[in-house]
C-alpha cells in the first residue's frame, strides 16, 4: 500500500494513488481526513470528529454523517485501486491504518530531517543537504491548508515549527559548504520577518562576515539587541553574544576550539540494534534548538530503554555540542547502598574539562562554583544517566550558558523543569511492530520474518519492554536450534517467564525488585494486591476497594506506583477518570511478591473485597438504568462471603453518585474489567460475585450489543454456579445464555436455555424470573409462527408482571401482545395495548423507548403516519442518549417507514441510509435485511431502479440468513409488486 497509496498534509490536505489524485470531496470529508492524519494508527473518537467539523454547534445527526463522510471516503480509495481496509473502524471512532507510514508526507519529512542530521552530525555535509532539500520540496503551502478544525491547526503549528527547526540546521549546513554568498539575500530576508529569532540572525552575521561584510554583520547584531531590549526586555542569548564578540576579534569560527581547552567525548557507545523512538527523539531536538540553556528529562520504568534512547539522541546532536560530550552514571537504582555523589562527578566532568586535579577545592560548594564558571562559556551535553531524587542532580546543573543536561530516571522529578517543555518524555513500551523489529535486529531478520505470528506473540510476552526483547532475542540468537516459538512456549508460562527473562546475569526481575524496596509499605501492598486481580486496566477506585481505604487513598497510592513507574496512565475513560494499566511483566513480579509476603487468606480477602465493590456498583448501575431491581434474578437472602464484605469497606458514598452519574458510561468504561473479574471470580468458586455481575451487567451488553461478552461472562458463571449449587445464579446465567443466543438467532437453542431457566425459576419461586423467560419464550415462539403459544406465555408473563406490582415487566409483555395483534391484523387492538404499555413502561428510559416503538408500529399500521413519525422519533431522541446502536436501527428504520407512509420519499431514503450505516455495527441479519427492504422501496420512488434492485437483493440475503420465511415472503411480494409497476427487473433468488 505504501508504494501507491500517499497523503500529503504540508499543503492542502489530498491523497493519491500512483500520482493520480484520490476525490476527497468537500471541507467536512477534507475536515475527516485531516484528524485522521493528525493521529496515524490511533483511534479518532467521533466525538472529536464531530467537535472538529461542526466547531462545537452539530446537528442531531452529526454522527450519523460522520459516518456517511467516512464511506464516502472508503469509497473513494476504494475505487482508485487501494484493496487494503485504511480507515478502519475502531471504537469509539475511526482509525487510519498504513502498511508504510512514510505514505504521509509530514512523516516523510520527519524521516528525511533526521537522516539529513545524522549526516550532519558526521560532518557529510553534501549528503545532508540533500536530504534537506528533498524534505523541504514536499512542502506545498501551509500544512493542512484550508482545514479548520483546532486539532489539526494544532498540528500544523507543530509542523511549521519542525520546518522552522530544520531550516535553521539546513543553513548551517550550506554555510560548512561555504554558501555563504548566496545565503545572504535569503537569511536577510528571513530576518526581517523575524526579527527576534536569534539562529537565522546569527546565520545571517557569519554569512556576512564570511562575504567580507563585517562592518554589516556588526550591525544586524546592534539592530536585533535593540530589538530584544525594547520588545523583549533581555539581553540577546550567549551563542549571539559569543559571535559579536568573535566577530569584534575577527575571529568567527562557529568550530570547536580545541585550540583552548579539551572536548572531551565520554559518550558510551551508540546502542546496536536501536529501534524506532522517533518521535522521543524528534521531542529532545529542541535541546540544541535552544538559544540558551537547555534541559531534557527521559522517564520511565526498569528496562524501557531510558539509557539507550538518551545516548543515541546524544550521538545524534553531537554535531550541536562543539565543547564536550560528557556522561555519568549516578546508579540511583543499582542494588549498591549508596549512589554516586554528585561531588565525584563534577570532578571528574572538571578534569575532562581541562582543570588540573590540584586545582579541585576540597569544599562542595566551591567546587560547584568552580564547575559552572567552567561550563559558563562553552556548549557541552551533560548525559546524566539514572538520577534518583531531584537533591543528587541539582549540584550537576550548569548556572547558565550553552550547555545542555539530558537527563534520565524512573521517577517523575517533579521539581525538575525541563527546557523547552517538550523536551520531558515519558517513555513507555514499543509499539506492536517496533518491538517485532528489535527482535529481528538481534536474532535475524530472516529468523523472525520466518515465524510472523510468534515473533508479534514473543514481543507481547516481553511486554515490549526493551531490555526484556533485547533478553529474549539474544536467547534466540545464542541457540541457534531453538525456533521462535520454541521460546513463546517456554515464555507462555506465567510461573517461569520472570526465570526465563532473568538468566545469565539478565537483570529484569533484579530491576524491578530495586524499584520495589524503594516503596513505601501501603503503596507495596497495593502492588501487591493488583498483581492478584486479572482485570486489563482500573481506576483509582479499585485500589481503594483491594486494600479497603476508600477512593481517595486508593488514588494516592496508586499515584505513587505511577511515578515509580510501575503503572500506566492508559488515559480517561467514558466517565472522565483516569485508568491506569499494571504492565504484563510487572503484573507476575507482583503476584510474586504477593505469594511471598501475603498469606493465601489475605490474597483471597483482598480479592473477595474488591470483586463485593464491583457487584454493589454493577447492581446499582442497573437499577438507575431500570428504575428498579427488577429485571435481576434476586440473589440467595444470606449472601456469599465476597459480596457484602465490599459494601461497608472501599467505597464512600461520594465516590459512588460520582462513578455512576451516567450508569451505562461507567458499565462500558468498566466493560472488560468487568469480564476479567467474572471470569477471575468463577475460576476461585465464587459464583454469586461472577452471576450477579453478570446479570447487573446485561444491561450493558444488550443496550452496546456485545453478546460476545455476555456469553463469556454467562459461561464461566454457569460453571461455577453449577460446581457450587447455586440455583439462583444457575437460573440467572441460563437467561444470559438464551439471549446470546437469541442475539444471534440461533432460536432453538435459545428456546432450550429459556424453558431451563423456567423451571429453575418456577422451582425456586422466582415470579419476576418466570415472567422475564416467558416474555423471551413467547417472541422465539412468535418468530416460529406459534401466535398462539405465545400469547398464552405472555398473558401469563403479564399476570406475574402485576402481581408483583412489576410495571416494568407487565409493560414488556403488553409490547409483546401488541405485536402479535399486529401481525394478526387486529391493529385497533394493537393500538390499545401499545397505549397500556406505554403508560406501565414511562417509568424508565430504557422502558418507554420499547413501549412508544411498540406504539409507533401500531399507529403505522393504521395508516396514521405523521403520529408514527412522532412516536418513532421520540424514540431515536431516547436511544440516541443510551447510545443503544439496536434501538437506533430500529427506531430509524420506523422512523423511515412512517415518512415512506407519509409520501416524504427524500426524507424516508436519507433517514434509511443513516440506519444502513448503523445496522453495519450491530449484526443483526434480521433488522439489516428490513432495512434494505424499506429502502428498496424508498429507491424504487425515487425512480433510482438499479439501486432499487440491489437492496431486494441484500435484503433477500440477510433474511435467508436467518430463516425468516415470513420476511422472504415480504420481500417476494414486493419484488413482485415493483416488477409490475416497472424498472426494476428480475431479482435473483437467494
Amino acid at each position: 500500500m505504501g508504494d501507491r497509496l500517499a497523503f500529503r498534509v504540508l499543503g492542502a490536505v489530498s491523497a493519491t494513488v500512483d500520482g493520480q489524485p484520490v476525490p476527497t470531496g468537500g471541507a467536512r470529508q477534507r475536515t475527516v481526513l485531516a484528524l485522521l492524519l493528525v493521529n496515524p494508527g490511533r483511534t479518532v473518537p467521533v466525538d472529536a470528529l464531530v467537535e472538529a467539523v461542526w466547531n462545537g454547534s452539530p446537528p442531531a445527526t452529526a454522527r450519523t454523517q460522520i459516518a456517511i463522510v467516512v464511506a464516502r471516503l472508503r469509497k473513494a480509495l476504494k475505487a482508485a485501486g487501494v484493496e487494503e481496509d485504511v480507515v478502519v473502524t475502531a471504537s469509539p471512532g475511526y482509525v487510519l491504518r498504513l502498511d508504510d507510514p512514510l505514505c504521509v508526507d509530514a512523516a516523510a519529512f520527519a524521516a528525511l530531517v533526521e537522516e539529513a542530521g545524522a549526516a550532519a552530525g558526521q560532518r557529510r555535509y553534501e549528503r545532508a543537504a540533500a536530504r534537506y532539500a528533498e524534505a523541504f520540496a514536499l512542502w506545498t503551502g501551509p500544512a493542512f491548508d484550508g482545514v479548520v478544525a483546532r486539532a489539526a491547526e494544532d498540528e500544523a503549528a507543530r509542523l511549521e515549527e519542525r520546518r522552522r527547526g530544520a531550516h535553521d540546521e539546513f543553513t548551517a549546513v550550506r554555510l560548512a559548504l561555504g554558501e555563504h554568498q548566496s545565503l545572504v539575500p535569503e537569511l536577510a530576508a528571513l530576518v526581517r520577518e523575524e526579527p527576534l529569532r536569534e539562529r537565522p540572525r546569527r546565520h545571517l552575521m557569519l554569512a556576512l562576515y564570511r562575504s567580507g561584510r563585517r562592518a554589516e554583520a556588526l550591525a544586524s547584531y546592534r539592530e536585533g539587541r535593540e530589538r530584544s531590549v525594547a520588545e523583549l526586555g533581555v539581553e540577546p542569548g550567549p551563542a549571539l553574544r559569543s559571535l559579536h564578540e568573535e566577530l569584534l576579534r575577527e575571529e568567527p569560527t562557529e568550530l570547536p576550539r580545541s585550540g583552548l581547552y579539551p572536548s572531551p567525548r565520554e559518550l558510551p557507545p551508540d546502542p546496536p540494534g536501536f529501534v524506532g523512538r522517533d518521535d522521543e527523539l524528534d521531542r529532545l531536538d529542541a535541546l540544541f534548538a535552544q538559544d540558551g540553556p537547555a534541559l531534557g528529562l527521559v522517564t520511565g520504568t526498569a528496562g524501557v530503554g531510558k539509557t539507550g534512547l538518551a545516548v543515541r539522541w546524544a550521538h545524534r546532536a553531537a554535531a550541536h555540542f562543539p565543547d564536550g560530550l560528557l556522561f555519568a552514571d549516578l546508579r540511583g537504582y543499582d542494588e549498591e547502598p549508596e549512589p554516586v555523589r554528585a561531588t565525584d562527578v563534577i570532578g571528574r566532568f572538571l578534569r575532562a574539562l581541562g582543570v588540573r586535579p590540584e586545582q579541585l577545592p576540597p569544599e562542595e560548594e566551591e567546587l560547584v562554583a568552580l564547575y559552572r564558571s567552567v561550563l559558563a562559556g562553552r556548549r557541552v551535553l551533560l548525559v546524566l544517566d539514572n538520577v534518583r531524587g531531584h537533591e543528587r542532580l541539582a549540584p550537576l546543573l550548569p548556572g547558565g550558558g550553552g550547555s545542555a543536561v539530558l537527563v534520565t530516571s524512573r521517577e517523575p522529578l517533579p521539581e525538575l523543569v525541563a527546557w523547552p517543555p517538550r523536551a520531558r518524555v515519558h517513555l513507555g513500551v514499543l509499539p506492536p511492530a517496533e518491538a517485532v523489529g528489535l527482535l529481528a535486529v538481534i536474532a535475524g531478520e530472516d529468523r523472525v520474518a520466518g515465524a510472523p505470528e510468534d515473533a508479534a506473540r514473543l514481543a507481547e510476552l516481553c511486554d515490549r519492554l526493551p531490555l526484556a526483547l533485547r533478553v529474549a532475542a539474544a536467547r534466540l540468537a545464542s541457540k541457534p536450534h531453538w525456533t521462535v516459538g520454541h521460546l513463546v512456549r517456554r515464555l507462555a508460562d506465567e510461573h517461569r517467564r520472570l526465570d526465563e527473562l532473568s538468566r545469565d546475569g539478565a537483570r529484569v526481575r533484579a530491576g524491578f525488585e530495586v524499584s520495589y524496596r524503594c516503596l513505601s509499605r501501603e503503596a507495596a501492598r497495593l502492588y501487591r494486591g493488583l498483581g492478584l486481580l486479572d482485570v486489563p486496566d482500573f481506576t483509582a477506585w479499585v485500589a481503594g476497594a483491594l486494600l479497603g481505604v476508600g477512593a481517595p487513598e486508593g488514588e494516592r497510592l496508586v499515584e505513587d506506583l505511577v511515578d515509580a513507574r510501575f503503572l500506566d496512565v492508559v488515559g480517561a475513560d467514558a466517565t472522565g477518570r483516569l485508568r491506569y494499566r499494571l504492565p504484563n511483566l510487572l503484573r507476575l513480579h507482583a503476584r510474586e511478591q504477593a505469594r511471598a509476603e501475603e498469606s493465601a487468606e489475605e490474597q483471597r480477602a483482598m480479592l473477595e473485597q474488591v470483586f463485593g465493590v464491583y457487584v454493589l456498583l454493577a447492581e446499582e448501575a442497573y437499577r438507575r438504568e431500570y428504575g428498579s431491581d427488577g429485571e435481576v434474578v434476586r440473589h440467595a437472602a444470606t449472601p456469599s462471603r465476597a459480596v457484602p464484605a465490599a459494601s461497608s469497606r472501599g467505597l464512600d458514598t461520594e465516590t459512588r453518585e460520582a462513578l455512576l452519574a451516567v450508569p451505562l458510561q461507567w458499565l462500558e468504561a468498566e466493560r472488560l474489567a468487568l469480564v476479567a473479574v467474572v471470569v477471575q471470580a468463577a475460576g476461585l468458586g465464587l459464583a454469586e460475585a461472577a452471576w450477579r455481575i453478570t446479570a447487573a451487567a446485561s444491561v450493558l451488553f444488550d443496550t452496546r450489543n456485545y453478546p460476545d461478552d455476555c456469553q463469556v461472562c454467562a459461561r464461566a458463571a454457569l460453571a461455577a454456579c453449577e460446581e457450587t449449587g447455586d440455583r439462583r445464579g444457575l437460573a440467572a446465567m441460563l437467561h444470559e445464555l438464551g439471549a446470546v443466543e437469541q442475539a444471534h438467532r440461533r432460536l432453538d437453542a435459545a428456546h432450550a436455555y429459556y424453558a431451563r431457566a423456567l423451571e429453575l425459576c418456577e422451582e425456586l419461586g422466582e415470579d419476576r424470573g418466570r415472567a422475564r423467560n416467558l416474555r423471551n419464550l413467547a417472541m422465539i415462539e412468535r418468530f416460529r409462527g406459534d401466535l398462539g403459544s405465545a400469547v398464552r406465555r405472555l398473558d401469563s408473563a403479564r399476570e406475574l408482571g402485576h402481581a408483583a406490582a412489576d410495571r416494568q415487566g407487565e409493560a414488556l409483555a403488553l409490547g409483546g401482545l401488541a405485536q402479535i395483534a399486529l401481525e394478526r391484523g387486529e391493529d385497533a387492538h394493537a393500538l390499545a395495548l401499545a397505549e397500556e404499555a406505554v403508560r406501565l413502561g414511562a417509568g424508565n428510559a430504557r422502558g418507554l423507548a420499547q413501549a412508544l416503538h411498540r406504539l409507533g408500529q401500531a399507529h403505522l399500521a393504521c395508516g396514521a403516519y405523521g403520529v408514527a413519525e412522532e412516536v418513532f422519533a421520540r424514540v431515536v431522541e431516547l436511544v440516541w442518549a443510551k447510545e443503544d446502536r439496536v434501538g437506533l436501527v430500529y427506531a430509524s428504520l420506523g422512523l423511515g417507514e412512517s415518512l415512506l407512509g407519509a409520501h416524504e420519499v427524500e426524507r424516508a431514503a436519507q433517514t434509511l441510509s443513516d440506519a444502513l450505516v448503523e445496522v453495519a455495527h450491530i449484526r443483526d441479519p434480521l433488522v439489516d435485511g428490513r432495512v434494505h427492504l424499506a429502502l428498496a422501496e424508498a429507491r424504487h420512488r425515487q425512480g433510482r431502479l438499479a439501486e432499487a434492485r440491489d437492496q431486494l437483493v441484500a435484503a433477500q440475503a440477510a433474511f435467508a440468513l436467518t430463516g425468516a420465511r415470513g420476511w422472504l415472503a415480504r420481500t417476494e411480494a414486493v419484488r413482485a409488486r415493483l416488477e409490475a409497476e416497472g424498472g426494476v427487473g428480475r431479482v435473483p433468488g437467494p
